[in-house]
Order: C-alpha cells, then structure tokens, then sequence
C-alpha cells in the first residue's frame, strides 16, 4: 500500500511566503551545502538555525490550517475579568514554582522560522493569565499552571472543580478569585475530575486535613480514584519518569529553539504537590448528587482519557463540565511517557453519550484545559468532532490494519479525516496522528508487525555494528548522511546516523550530526510532544544527560495513598531476580492497627505476595502498624530502626531482611536513552540547563 508520506523534512511546496494571522514567514537562504553553522542566540552553543527544508516545511503546512475560523481567539478571552498580579509565583520551598513572563517571547514576534505555526498559535492561545467569568455563578483561573482551576456557586459558598498540580499555584488562584467576586464565601466541595496529578495536586494549597476531618469540605471523585491515581504511575514510574524529560521537554529551557508550550497548557509548575483522600466516590454509570445546595449529574466515563473520570452537567446553570474528555485539541491514545493504551472507541461513545444526554440543552461546555465553548450549536459541533475523532482513529487504523499495515507502517498511512483536520480543535496539540495511529494498532495487535525477522530482534546496540560495516564505516555514513541532511531528507538521515550512534557511540561527529537532525525534525513538529522529543534527544547527545540532584515525583500523601499490596508488588519490580537466584523464605507480615495480613514468599528468583493470608511455616513474622510501616515506605526510618525501637516486632530469622534489602535495586530517573549521553563529568556544572527534575504528570 502506498504510504502517505515517506519523510517530513521534503515537503514541495511553491511560493516564497506565506502569511499566518497576518505574520510573514519569509523564503530561507539559498540551499546549504552543509549543516548550518551554530546559531548565535541559540540556548546551546552547538544549536543550529532552521535550514531551507524546515522553512520551506513549515510554509508548506499553513496550506492545511484553517486560518479563517478565529472563534478560539473570541473565546480564549471572553469573560476575562481580572490578571493575577505576578508574573512569578514562588514556591513554599524558595523556588519559583511559576514563571509565565518566559513565555511571552511568542508574542515579541509575528513569527518564528524555528516554531510550527500551529504551535506558535496553540501557544499564544495558552498565554491567558488570570480570572474569568465563564457565566455568572462559574469562573475559572488559567494560566499558572498546565490546568485550569474553576469555582461553581453553590447555596452558601463554592464548589471547585479540578484544583491544579502545585499548591501554590492553586493558592495563588484562590487568593485572586476571592478578591475579585469570591464574596468571602466558603469552600464546600473539591471534585476531582480524574486521577492525573495536575487535577488533584493543589489540593493542600487551599485544603486542610481539619478541612475534610470536621465536614466543612467535601472532596468527591469517581469510584476507584485512589486505586488508579497511584498505580498507574508506581510500576513503571521511574521509566515514565524519564521519558517525560522527553515528552515533556524538561531540560529544554523556553525559546524559540527549544521548549514553546505543552498544548493542554504551558507546562508543570514546580511547586508542592498534594493528595487528600476523596470523601465521596460517585459509583454509578450516571449519579445525581446536590452539592451544597446544587444539583448536580455525574457521568462516569471510564477508560477514556484516565483510567477513572467523570463529567458533570449542571442542569440550574445547563453548564456542562468535560474535565478532560473533551478539550481544544486531540488527545493522547499513546502517550508519550508511557502508560497503557486508552480505548478510543470507548472515548468516543462516552462524549457521544455526553452529546446526546446533557448537549441537547447545555449553553456552555468548558474543562480543565483551555477555554469554555459558548451556545448550544457550538457545544455540539465540537462534541460531535471530538467524538468522531477518536471513534475514525480506533476503527480507521483496524480497517488498515485487517489489510495488512502494521505497526511500523501506519503512521504513514493512516491520515485524520480532512474535515476534522480544518478544526482547531481536533489538531494535534497533545496526542498526535502519528504515535495515536501506532498506539491503537499497539493495543489490538501488540508490538509485534508480523515479520519474523522483527519477532525476536538483535538489540539495537548488537545489530548496529553489522549495519554499519555493510554502508562502509563510520565516514561513508557520516558523508551520505550529511548529503541527506543537505537535501532535507532528515527521516533517512536519522535512519543511518541512528545506527552509527548505536554503533560507536563515543562518536562525538556522529552524535553531533545526529543531533542536528532531530533538531530539524523539532522544528517542524505541530506537536509539543514531538517536538519536545526530537529536541529532548538532540540536548542530550550534546551534553550528556545532566546529573543534578532529583525531586521525588512520590510526596508523603502519595505515600499514605500507597496500599499496603501495591508496596509489595513494587518490591518484586524493584527486586534483581539475578541476585536471588537460589534464594528460597517466606515472611508473614501483619499490619494490627489496619488488620491486614500478607504472606511475601521469595522462590524461583521471584518475590510475591498474597493478602489475607498467613504462612504457618513461616521463617519470619513481622508484625507493624500500618501508619509505622509508611515511614518505612517513604524511606524516613528503615526497618531495622523501627524494630530496634519496638515500634515493630519479629518473630523468627531477622536476617532474612537483610538478604530481602540486598536484592533492592534503587532506579535512578537518568538512565541512558540516546547512547553514549552518559553524562560529562561537568556538565552539571557548565551547563544553566542542567539540573533534573523529577515530576509525573499521567496526561
């Protein structure tokens, strides 16, 4: 089958310039010869300019944008009522946890030949920054913070939906909205929309303990919220950890050669994140519950966009909640992080279901991302698109599928519906075409593309050697690949140098050149995961992967959140089953003060457990309080210390958790991607970019 396109970097296209909302992309330099020289400016000292190929690409792609429909820009800035009164928001900890004058380099300018116009768009579209008035009784604070934070009136105080990622972003928003139009009211209710951190994390900005504990706020969530919020990011977490420096562009600082915005908003803040437990679960497909005062419809919709989410429909205000089903933008099916696969074709159905149940009457949709959508025939022309979207991606990529392209061919293939391509609102912002495409064929099919020769595969490190001696050695592919550089050909390019890095990769030219590639490639992505990702890899083979110190991504109420299970079961991944080869016991613990008993059972280099169980044959018993065992977990006070002082007791071969403690593995979030990025030993220092950061954001 004819692929729809072979490489993005040689687009034809004809004309000098183009316009964009009446910026001006100009024609580039004549064709380079060679790579184009570093780029004073330019955040590392070996980045290059756009060549000809991006510029010309990124002219080639206003041809499929809709620049005439401007109703987002309308609607971004309705009801703005008031801005928040700092540009900077710093953190309980001393640092900035907030900094949106660094993103407002995208208005300095008409254009930039380093930024897909789409995205600069997007981008300009996130730069909203403060208090508006989504209709009376319903206001929302955007802009410090990937998420939107949004107060509803009800009979005696307010209820807030989603409560943002940091604390002191979602203290700073509260402050401002009690000062505008707050009245001095109350907090009722805090709605948790879903289980990813940026929606619940804020929560101790404005939320206490003593809160919850006396009744005066409700949180409600949607059944199971707890069980998912934590397990969908522990067994994997360092691993989805540090491909978010990837997808999400951590190291990359904000310019217009490196990191523009993150879609759904500009990006993470760096503040304290929190968990208070929900005090109502909303169990049922559809529940009616009032709120202090106000009716309010649930609709569960799980296994969409989160593992558990719900919308909301306020019949009083015929307001219509989405939280983050439907945005302004296609979401993920694949994330780049890492997480397993969502079913469109159930995300489909549940806003079909939400179109046909609630968007019949509603007069305004708005969500935890971007802006709210105003009358009826609006609400349903952009729940109808969002639904068709994903239901064409899920049964679009099976059609191609049962005729044979694979998971290695259809992001060529597969194309979104060229009606759904001329809406704002089902371009790629978050999720794109390209990895949603493999991600569906990925959860029907699996990894595998049906070619033996793929089935059990060399890795990469292995099999580069061979394909390196076949083109001739390191200088005949540096030579062709600097060709296909030169002809724009930056797919191909990264094909071959790819191999030469797996190969030799203390090949500085090589990795060099490599890096200049995915830097074009960067430049031409609409997508800020895309982008990020190229750009993520280019930095790294630069400079190596920088070696600054680690922020926990799990706090002490992630801790407290942990079930005692999902502990063990941590352990068993954390474990190295090569060190415990012919290793064989079995351990009884009991947690009194939560009545929970667990056999842990070491045999065939595996270690597992099994609640409400105990092992009479035992070789250990140990016996702790569950809130004692948490200090444990959170690695504050170490076993032994903790039965040394009698606050645990055992019964039995104590040595045994010395040999449990030797087979430990603590992951380190820095681990090599790129080869040979292993990092310089003063990168950390030489390098302002160079402190990590440790954060899990499930978008």
């Amino acid at each position: 089958m004819t692929t729809r396109r072979q490489f993005i970097g040689a687009i034809p296209v004809t004309g000098a310039a183009f316009a964009l909302s009446g910026a001006l992309f100009n024609e580039g330099p004549a064709l380079a010869q060679e790579a184009p020289p570093p780029l004073a400016g330019h955040f590392h000292p070996k980045g290059k300019a756009p060549s000809v190929h991006t510029i010309r690409a990124l002219e080639a792609s206003v041809a499929n944008l809709p620049l005439s429909d401007t109703r987002d820009f309308e609607e971004q800035a309705r009801g703005f009522l008031a801005p928040l009164p700092d540009l900077k928001i710093m953190a309980d900890a001393g640092n900035v946890a907030w900094d949106h004058e660094r993103f407002l380099f995208n208005e300095t300018q008409e254009s930039f030949d380093s930024i897909h116009p789409s995205l600069l768009r997007i981008a300009r579209l996130n730069n909203n920054y403060g208090l508006y008035e989504v209709i009376p009784g319903i206001y929302q604070v955007r802009g410090p913070d990937l998420a939107n934070i949004t107060f509803v009136r009800g009979k005696t105080g307010w209820i807030i939906f989603d409560i943002m990622t940091a604390a002191e972003t979602a203290r700073a928003s509260w402050e401002l909205f009690q000062r505008e139009v707050g009245e001095g009211l109350p907090l009722k209710a805090v709605i948790y929309s879903h289980t990813h951190g940026d929606h619940f994390g804020g929560v101790r900005g404005i939320v206490s303990d003593e809160d919850v504990t006396s009744g005066r706020v409700e949180i409600i969530a949607p059944g199971g919220f707890m069980d998912f919020t934590i397990s969908e990011n522990v067994y994997a977490g360092n691993a989805m950890n540090r491909r978010l420096f990837y997808q999400y562009g951590l190291l990359l600082p904000v310019a217009p050669h490196g990191f523009v915005t993150q879609g759904l908003g500009h990006v993470v803040p760096a503040g304290a994140s929190g968990l208070i437990a929900p005090t109502r679960s909303i169990t049922e497909p559809i529940e009616e519950v009032e709120i202090d005062g106000l009716r309010m419809i649930f609709q569960n919709t799980p296994n969409t966009e989160a593992p558990r989410e719900m919308n909301t429909y306020i019949p009083e205000m015929k307001a219509l909640w989405m939280a983050e089903n439907v945005t302004a933008t296609l979401h993920n099916i694949y994330t780049l992080r890492g997480a397993p696969v969502r079913d469109p074709l159930n995300w489909s159905k549940y806003i079909a279901d939400a179109l046909f149940r609630f968007g019949q009457e509603a007069e305004v949709m708005f969500a935890s991302h971007h802006w709210p959508r105003w009358g009826n025939a609006r609400i349903q022309e952009v729940l109808r698109d969002q639904r068709d979207l994903y239901a064409n991606a899920n049964n679009q990529v099976l059609h191609y599928a049962n005729q044979g392209v694979t998971i290695n061919q259809i992001h060529n293939v597969y194309e979104v519906p060229k009606g759904l391509q001329a809406k704002w609102h089902c371009r790629g912002y978050h999720g794109s075409p390209e990895h949603n495409a493999r991600g569906v064929a990925q959860r029907f099919l699996g990894f595998w593309d049906c070619n033996p020769a793929t089935l059990i595969p060399l890795s990469p490190a292995d099999s580069a050697p061979l394909y390196v001696d076949m083109m001739g050695g390191s200088a005949q592919i540096i030579a062709r690949s600097r060709a296909l550089f030169d002809a724009g050909d930056y797919l191909l390019a990264s094909e071959i140098m790819n191999k030469l890095v797996q190969a030799e990769p203390g090949n500085v030219e090589a990795k060099d050149l490599l890096a200049d590639v995915f830097e074009q490639l960067g430049y031409q992505q609409e997508n800020p995961g895309l982008r990020n990702s190229f750009l993520a890899a280019a930095y790294e083979l630069r400079t190596g992967i920088p070696q600054g110190a680690t922020a926990s991504s799990t706090g002490p109420d992630i801790i407290r959140a942990m079930s005692t299970e999902l502990f063990l079961n941590f352990l068993g991944i954390r474990m190295d089953s090569q060190r415990a080869e012919g290793l064989e016991f079995s351990i009884n613990l009991v947690t009194p003060d939560n009545g929970e008993q667990f056999i842990v059972e070491l045999r065939n280099a595996t270690l597992t457990n099994i609640q409400g169980f105990q092992d009479p044959a035992a070789d250990l018993t140990l016996t702790i309080n569950r809130a004692d065992l948490e200090v444990t977990m959170a690695g504050i006070k170490p076993l032994d210390e903790q039965l040394a002082d009698g606050t645990a007791t055992a019964e039995g071969d104590l040595a045994i958790l010395g040999q449990l403690a030797a087979l430990m593995v603590d992951f380190d979030p820095r681990f090599e991607i790129m080869p040979g990025t292993k990092a310089k030993s003063d990168a950390a220092d030489t390098d302002p970019y160079a402190a990590t950061v440790g954060a899990v954001i499930s978008e």
